[in-house]
């Protein structure tokens, strides 16, 4: 995934300055991603942009012959304690109000040629770390977090599958031969309003009351760069067994957002991460991120 041989850098003084326990989160991701950079940054307009960004220039040098930096390519943490103007999938806004949000963004190297499932996989690590009985967080394909409508208490038929806690991003650069995923994660930790919910939204906080955004990286930060140096092995054929466990749309009717597809009942994921539906004409597989899905009332 990245270069053992490369230098590994402690956080930022911004890290240390602004008392996020970087340097002891640094040392317990270290050993999984050599040469790993943490930053944490008092306001940011969208972590994913900064370093898009930042890999894009290092792909510029790289392109001009001169040499990139020695850092451009090993794995890079960022956190931005207020975001202004973070993104989700298909162009949405994600609202964040600060202190009630987790928003942050890991860049690293990924050897594998065909990363089918990569969103899948960072969901499932991110629910496992924060609720690891597996009762209270669901997730919906491809990329949002959910809290199930069973932890909701009543009136949890109101939100069928649950309310969206949090949703991921995930982008590619190529830098040179190499092709670097940076990983967007939101995840509401208090109360708040984001605008990339549609079916309600939900805080961390309703399960856990003494949840900070903090706490939350640290218990999110260690199992996602375990998930990903797996997957970057072995693909998403691992996981789907532990997807189907936190899936909340299988059995269910949905609409998408595809005219050659508009309704079937969710059937579960394949090995690479496709949705299964099935539909009056037979079975079908949904494999790209721009289409929407949406359940059917009742």
């Amino acid at each position: 995934m990245s270069d053992p041989q490369a230098p590994s850098r402690p956080p930022s003084d911004g890290g240390t300055r602004l008392n996020w326990g970087a340097e002891a989160l640094w040392e317990a991701l270290v050993p999984l991603l050599p040469g790993l950079s943490i930053e944490v940054v008092e306001r940011l307009d969208s972590t994913n942009s900064e370093l898009t960004e930042r890999l894009r220039r290092a792909s510029r040098v790289t392109h001009d012959g001169r040499g990139g930096r020695s850092g451009d390519l090993h794995p890079q943490l960022l956190v931005a304690t207020h975001q202004t103007a973070g993104r989700g999938r298909l162009g949405r806004r994600w609202h964040s109000t600060p202190g009630a949000s987790l928003t942050f963004s890991l860049a690293l190297p990924l050897e594998r040629a065909d990363w089918s499932g990569l969103s899948l996989a960072v969901g499932l690590a991110v629910v496992d770390a924060l609720d690891p009985e597996g009762a209270l967080l669901g997730l919906k394909w491809p990329n949002d977090l959910m809290l199930r409508s069973a932890a909701e208490g009543p009136g949890h038929d109101l939100h069928p599958l649950g309310r969206k806690l949090g949703g991921i991003l995930i982008e590619s650069v190529s830098v040179g031969p190499r092709r670097v995923a940076v990983i967007g994660i939101g995840i509401n930790v208090a109360a708040q309003r984001t605008a990339e919910a549609d079916y309600g939204t939900a805080s961390l906080a309703e399960i856990r009351p003494e949840a900070s955004a903090q706490d939350t990286l640290a218990r999110i930060a260690p199992v996602l760069a375990a998930a990903l140096v797996d997957f970057d092995a072995r693909g998403f054929a691992p996981c789907v067994a532990g997807y189907a466990r936190r899936d909340v749309l299988r059995g269910r009717i949905v609409r998408t957002s595809d005219p050659a597809l508009p309704e079937g009942t969710a059937d579960g994921v394949d090995d690479d991460g496709a949705l299964r539906l099935i539909a009056p004409g037979g079975a079908h597989r949904v494999v790209s991120g721009e289409v929407s899905i949406r359940p059917v009332a009742g």
